[in-house]
């Protein structure tokens, strides 16, 4: 019986360990297009870009060769090399084969709160976020990319994947064009740029509700999820946003070796950039704004009822004043023995009432 059980589950198993090692054979050829010498160099993928080529899938081992290679080599010739920081010898070869300024290394190993772009001698330096998007938006789900870019070489390094930096990679294996690095950089900021004005899109979509329900009085709208939506919007501005000056600082005094078209390039994805960051800014704003609106309408609200709380304390203090005084056990208590004696206490009361109740609601409509 065991056998025959056995036997039957054979096949099963058989599947089962052939489709995993589809899977993992998959992951390795979409994470690694390089040989099995680059994953111990911890270089994930690498391109060479000829003048007005597409790039080509370059090994670690030719990265060597070209980066110590004398002369110039031809003009609009470089490379992009990414790393992946959770491999132990990916900084040691990149100190042992390229000269990258110390601030790139340091940036390396601590957190930049913001995106930056700032230039260090003749090399730019970027730090560059991205999130995996969602309107709970942990901590957990940001991913960093350190990049280093020169004439000839663009440095990219993180520890977890990057949404912009794949869709940059595949626009170059779908063979776009890119005639130098910092059309690279460009194309990566204006990617960052779509990415936040994604966020804009959507977090607006969830604000227009709300912002039709206080229109109209209803307070169906929640404080806290109000709370949440502006701070998840500050954080990610704050995130994906580069600092304006420093960027401004750059577009200034750019390197020697960056051309006037491609300095253009990189301020028309600086100006898409802070057109992104004035609609976060603007939304933020918007959303304060229904925070005050609804605030209001919940005051307004606790006002009216207070008002009716003590109106209606209002109108029931004379009868209980009179309840009072002739509900007390001693003698001497007035029109006790009248025959209409309760009426000639209750009807000054009910016309004491109806005055105020008309005063009380006279100034509720007002």
């Amino acid at each position: 019986m065991a056998q025959r059980l056995l036997v039957g589950y054979l096949p099963v198993i058989e599947n089962k360990l052939t489709s995993d090692l589809m899977a993992a054979q998959n992951a390795r050829e979409n994470i690694d297009p390089t040989s099995g010498s680059d994953q111990e160099d911890g270089l994930i993928w690498g391109y060479h870009f000829g003048p007005d080529q597409p790039a080509q899938p370059i090994t670690s081992q030719a990265a060597v060769e070209f980066l110590t290679a004398p002369g110039p080599g031809l003009p609009g010739e470089f490379l992009w090399l990414h790393f992946s920081l959770s491999h132990a010898a990916s900084e040691p070869w990149l100190r042992r084969y390229v000269t990258l300024p110390d601030a790139f290394y340091e940036s390396l190993h601590r957190d930049v709160g913001s995106t930056r772009l700032k230039q260090d001698a003749d090399s730019l330096l970027a730090h560059i976020h991205d999130v995996l998007f969602d309107f709970t938006f942990e901590a957990s789900a940001v991913a960093t990319t350190s990049l280093c870019i020169t004439s000839r070489l663009l440095v990219s390094a993180h520890i977890r994947p990057l949404r912009s930096v794949d869709k940059l990679r595949a626009a170059v294996q779908a063979g776009q064009v890119f005639r130098s690095p910092i059309e690279l950089l460009s194309h990566l900021l204006r990617d960052q740029a779509s990415v936040l004005v994604d966020i804009v899109r959507r977090s607006t979509a969830r604000v227009d509700p709300m912002e039709d329900r206080l229109l109209a009085k209803r307070i169906s709208v929640s404080r806290s999820e109000l709370g949440s939506l502006r701070r998840m919007l500050v954080r990610l501005q704050r995130l994906l946003a580069p600092e304006p000056a420093a960027f401004f600082r750059l577009l200034d005094r750019p390197p020697d070796w960056i051309t006037q078209e491609q300095l253009r390039n990189l301020q028309q994805a600086a100006e898409k950039f802070s057109t992104a960051i004035s609609d976060t800014a603007a939304l933020v704003e918007r959303v304060k704004q229904l925070q005050e609106e609804l605030a209001a309408v919940v005051n307004e609200q606790t006002n009216r009822t207070l008002f009716v709380l003590t109106l209606v304390t209002v109108l029931a203090l004379p009868i209980n004043l009179v309840a009072g005084l002739f509900g007390m056990n001693v003698g001497g208590i007035p029109l006790a023995q009248h025959p209409y004696g309760f009426f000639s206490v209750v009807a000054p009361l009910l016309l004491l009432t109806g005055f105020l109740a008309y005063w009380g609601f006279a100034r509720r409509r007002d």
